[in-house]
């Protein structure tokens, strides 16, 4: 990669759109991109002012499409660098053949994140705050966004970087009396050393009491329902998507297969999968149905156990709760609800019926023809899966970088604690520290290898 050369690269969407845009970014972007567009009005060009006008191929002034172009001069752009983005029609065709435009001009093509990158490199955004463009692009739900948005306007790198100047603040102070030891440097007492990890050990728990929160709201949780067959596990996956997307009819073993559709609960994106009733059965192709069940039971996050509450439990109601209860006990990061549906019919079965038949576990009234406790259910989805809100005033580790090198800065204060506490050297002291400054620059940047770059920003999009 070379930063002095000038890249290309469409920033939309593959696809037609009523715009699409192609943008340059480099030393000779202004040039290039001049000579590739004809301004309705001629005059001098302005930074940071839309113009009208016709993109052209300058060799044989041929018009490719009507379209709008503009100037954001360095610094005062994205990649801090002279940019020009040209607003065309969203026709792949025109976009394609004004990329085509640029290159022959000069430009090459941009790489995966490249635009990004530049930002970062150029001082325009730090390395969480980039992350957090691409979690913008892939937000899910509303909560999703927040977050993303949060961290691209730098509430997590402004709290991580405060702690990197305690932890700073301290090692020089003892490096200072390890390097004058024979002049009168006052040393630093092990208690006052002790203390002041502490505090950094402690906002960093506090950080890291936040991932479990965060990762659910990026990367979603797998739920499955699971029941006997015809207790009404496909209505429920329709009425939690408002969308007829199951096949529904009162004939056992009409679910033959497993459907998975994404709700959004409470802000978590809910991989929400409907199985096939779990029952004996000599049908091969319910046997294949009911094994992909199981999997699906297995693999989830959280379950909800359909029963039908204008019936009595029946023998398959337990032995599916049998199998549920043997899961939990081998996975304890899986959680369960039970969902007593048919709530509009005559009660039969009451939460108290079923409060043995999984521990610990909340039971709520639905009826999903009738549309009737949806909310409930969604309410104690939420509280099922995020037991612990996070401090109000905290940022939320999403990603699952941050929590890798924010548990080896908590790891390495650890053991700079333990070495003050012994009443060891300094200089144990210090390795501790040092590691904890190096895992939290990489976090924001400071420490960032070539390689940790080329891994982030090859995730990205083209063009972004």
């Amino acid at each position: 990669m070379n930063l002095e050369e000038t890249i290309a690269a469409v920033a939309t969407a593959p696809g037609e759109g009523a715009i699409g845009i192609v943008r340059l970014s480099g030393t000779r972007a202004l040039a290039i991109g001049e000579s590739c567009f004809r301004r309705q009005k001629p005059g001098k060009w302005h930074s940071r002012r839309a113009y009208l006008g016709f993109v052209v191929d300058p060799l044989t002034n041929t018009q490719v499409d009507r379209a709008v172009c503009t100037q954001m001069r360095a610094p005062h752009s994205y990649t801090g660098e002279n940019v020009v983005e040209f607003s065309c029609h969203g026709s792949p065709a025109v976009l394609r053949r004004t990329l085509e435009l640029l290159l022959n001009q000069g430009a090459r093509l941009a790489l995966p994140g490249e635009f990004t990158l530049r930002a970062f490199l150029n001082g325009k955004l730090d390395l969480a705050q980039a992350e957090a463009v691409m979690d913008v692009v892939r937000a899910r739900t509303g909560k999703g966004l927040s977050l993303a948005l949060d961290q691209l306007e730098g509430r997590l790198s402004r709290q991580v970087q405060d702690l990197r100047e305690e932890v700073l603040r301290l090692l020089a102070r003892l490096e200072a009396n390890i390097d004058f030891s024979e002049d009168d440097v006052p040393s630093v007492p092990a208690h006052e050393v002790e203390a002041a990890i502490a505090v950094t050990f402690a906002a960093l728990e506090r950080l890291l009491e936040t991932v479990q929160s965060g990762a659910m709201v990026r990367e979603g949780v797998r739920a499955v329902l699971v029941g006997r067959p015809n207790v009404g596990k496909s209505s429920l996956l329709n009425a939690f998507l408002s969308a007829d997307r199951a096949i529904v009819t009162d004939i056992p073993g009409t679910t033959r297969d497993v459907l998975e559709e994404t709700v959004d609960v409470d802000g978590i994106p809910l991989v929400l999968a409907d199985t096939a009733g779990i029952a004996a059965t000599v049908d091969p192709v319910e046997q294949i149905g009911v094994e992909r069940s199981r999997a699906s039971l297995a693999a989830a996050r959280l379950v909800i156990l359909v029963l039908d509450s204008s019936m009595p439990l029946q023998p398959e109601d337990r032995s599916v709760a049998a199998e549920v209860e043997q899961l939990r006990g081998g996975n304890g990061d899986q959680r369960a609800i039970i969902a007593l549906n048919k709530a509009d019919r005559p009660r039969v079965l009451s939460p108290e019926d079923v409060a043995g038949l999984l521990e610990g576990v909340q039971v709520a009234r639905t009826s999903a023809l009738a549309e009737d406790g949806l909310r409930e259910l969604r309410g104690l989805i939420g509280k099922t899966l995020i037991r612990r809100s996070p401090p109000a005033d905290s940022a939320i580790v999403t990603s699952l970088r941050h929590q890798a090198v924010l548990e080896e800065a908590h790891g390495a204060l650890r053991e700079a604690r333990q070495a003050a506490t012994e009443d060891l050297p300094a200089d144990f002291v210090c390795i501790g520290l040092r590691a904890a400054l190096n895992a939290l620059g990489e976090l924001t940047g400071e420490s960032a290898t070539e390689d940790l770059l080329d891994r982030i920003f090859g995730e990205f999009c083209i063009g972004k």
